[in-house]
């Protein structure tokens, strides 16, 4: 059994991207989705520092440093994207008008309340920032994480232990071994790795799994991890 690497969820949750959708890319591993969305799919991403449009990123001799994402990175403006200012983004995030956001995640729960922040280390731990803003008002967020710590530890729980972002938001999850989807009942398992089983899935999971009758084999192309 081998697990995804970052850059082979990234691109498994590109494929999901539908023609037409507005979709904001989180910091960390979910900014690298917008390398793998399909070709011939327009998808219009959105970057809460106030890009609508965001391409891909910029070349060394064509970077802009006044033209970053969300996570400093210097990207370029696809055709027909723009640029504005921090309130209006916001306002369009709080308005409800992103079709999904994918987003990092420490913990989510079978009633998909999601926990992506942690502040047991004052003034060192990573702060919710925009994250609350867009779990709560996207119509759809995904998260994209490992299955678990390092540790070996589930992080996808019956209950979150840290605080909340934002409750029963979450509506998918890519892990390095399965894709699953979230509904009222809880975990429903559309995909896992080839090599693992179900069992040794739900061992690595504090919470029940369902397993989709059409449950398929996640596999994702040869990709290197990105420096």
């Amino acid at each position: 059994m081998t697990p995804l690497n970052r850059q082979q969820i990234a691109w498994r949750v590109g494929q999901d991207f539908e023609n037409g959708m507005l979709v904001n890319l989180g910091l960390g591993m979910p900014v690298n989705c917008s390398d793998y969305i399909r070709e011939g799919r327009e998808v219009v991403i959105q970057s809460e520092n106030g890009v609508i449009g965001a391409g891909p990123l910029a070349s060394p001799n064509a970077a802009d440093s006044d033209l970053v994402d969300a996570g400093s990175r210097k990207i370029t403006i696809a055709p027909g994207g723009t640029v504005i200012d921090s309130a209006w983004s916001f306002a369009m995030i709080r308005g409800g008008h992103i079709d999904v956001t994918v987003l990092g995640a420490f913990e989510v729960a079978a009633n998909g309340d999601l926990a992506n922040w942690d502040n047991r280390i004052p003034d060192k731990g990573p702060l919710v920032g925009g994250a609350m803003d867009l779990a709560a008002a996207a119509k759809e967020v995904w998260v994209m994480m490992d299955h678990t710590t390092r540790k070996g530890a589930p992080r996808l729980l019956g209950a979150c232990t840290l605080p909340l972002t934002a409750p029963s938001c979450v509506t998918r999850i890519y892990t390095d071994l399965a894709v699953i989807w979230r509904d009222a009942e809880g975990f429903l398992v559309k995909e896992i790795v080839a090599g693992l089983s179900r069992e040794d899935l739900q061992s690595r999971t504090g919470a029940p799994l369902r397993f989709a009758p059409d449950c398929g084999v996640l596999a994702a192309p040869d990709i290197a991890e990105k420096d």
